[in-house]
């Protein structure tokens, strides 16, 4: 079989850290021919530590090398550089949050669809365990119609020290775009077909704009911290069903938490630790699995997905278009705090 040819484009922690690594442990399948980034000695650093041939000075000169790229750069390049990557014929992965607001997710979907190839979002979240089999017990009908999904992807001190991620020109904003996406998107996907049609948030960063702050995750200028770390929301749905949502890279609180539960008619939900609550035979069931969060995994499972669907023998798991609601539903949070009020949702 014709190996796929990948280039990476961004070559940052996230791609250091679990991209590269990740598509390295598929040279069966794949290869990594070049890499690309703004910072030209830091390609060459990456290249040679993970043994890649090419290193390109600007990203479009490898569009004609490759059949794939992903996509690893601060959020206000990923539609730009996906849409040109798709207009030349290459697959594309890129990184999440899909892009900095719905209408730019919108260019890349139109792109993707004129060209034929696929566009696949790092929401990698949903490759995990806990997740597979979370959704497994949804479509089997363990929840029933859904009523309540309660979020929190909470961190106690972890605002980002390194790179662009407190630059809201660059990324769009801050704990909401960067971290509790991947809730959000989770979410969204046990749900199924629950369509948003209201939203009221509110963002804060007043923790991490006062001085001396204590912060587990490098240093950062409170004078000039502009992004939210700290966001609450509650989401109507169509059908009657609500979500309290809540992120944060910055609480006071015990410790660091993520949680994700549904009640619903039938039976309620818990995926971390994964846990199924149902009434049956006159009394309540209180039942229990392991099924991990390990994100490691996760990322593996998700370039393998994405390489298969390249090459034609798998679907992708995480659509476009789902991708595109959680950033509808990032705008309307963000809309809803700057407004002082609730935001109605197109569909």
């Amino acid at each position: 079989m014709k190996k796929l040819k990948l280039g990476v484009i961004g070559v940052g922690g996230i791609a250091q850290n679990r991209h590269i690594p990740a598509f390295k442990k598929l040279d069966h399948l794949v290869e990594i021919i070049g890499v690309q980034d703004i910072n030209y000695e830091l390609s060459e650093k990456v290249a040679s530590e993970f043994n890649i041939t090419n290193v390109f000075e600007e990203y479009n000169e490898m569009f004609k090398q490759v059949d794939a790229v992903v996509i690893c750069t601060p959020n206000k390049f990923h539609a730009e550089i996906s849409i040109a990557a798709l207009n030349a014929g290459v697959h594309v992965f890129c990184e999440k949050p899909m892009a900095m607001n719905r209408k730019e997710c919108d260019a890349m979907i139109e792109a993707a669809n004129r060209s034929g190839k696929l566009l696949a979002i790092g929401y990698h979240y949903r490759f995990t365990d806990a997740a597979i089999t979370a959704h497994r017990a949804i479509e089997e009908g363990v929840v029933g119609d859904a009523l309540v999904t309660r979020v929190q992807a909470l961190r106690r001190r972890k605002v980002p020290g390194w790179g662009v991620f407190t630059n809201k020109e660059l990324q769009g904003g801050g704990s909401l775009i960067d971290y509790g996406c991947h809730l959000l998107d989770l979410a969204m996907w046990l749900q199924k077909d629950a369509q948003p049609v209201e939203v009221l948030g509110k963002t804060y960063n007043r923790l991490s704009k006062t001085p001396n702050q204590i912060n587990d995750w490098g240093t950062f200028d409170y004078e000039t911290f502009e992004v939210d770390d700290h966001v609450s929301s509650f989401i109507t749905f169509e059908d009657g069903s609500t979500m309290q949502f809540e992120c944060s890279w910055s609480a006071n609180i015990k410790e660091d938490k993520i949680h994700l539960s549904m009640s619903g008619v039938d039976g309620g939900l818990n995926v971390y630790p994964f846990e199924i609550y149902q009434p049956r035979f006159g009394t309540f069931f209180n039942e229990q699995a392991y099924a991990e969060h390990n994100e490691d995994n996760a990322a593996q499972r998700q370039s393998l997905n994405f390489v298969n669907s390249c090459l034609g023998l798998e679907d992708l798991v995480v659509k476009p278009e789902e991708a595109r609601r959680v950033s509808s539903l990032i705008d309307a949070i963000y809309q809803s705090s700057e407004e002082g009020r609730s935001v109605r949702i197109e569909s």
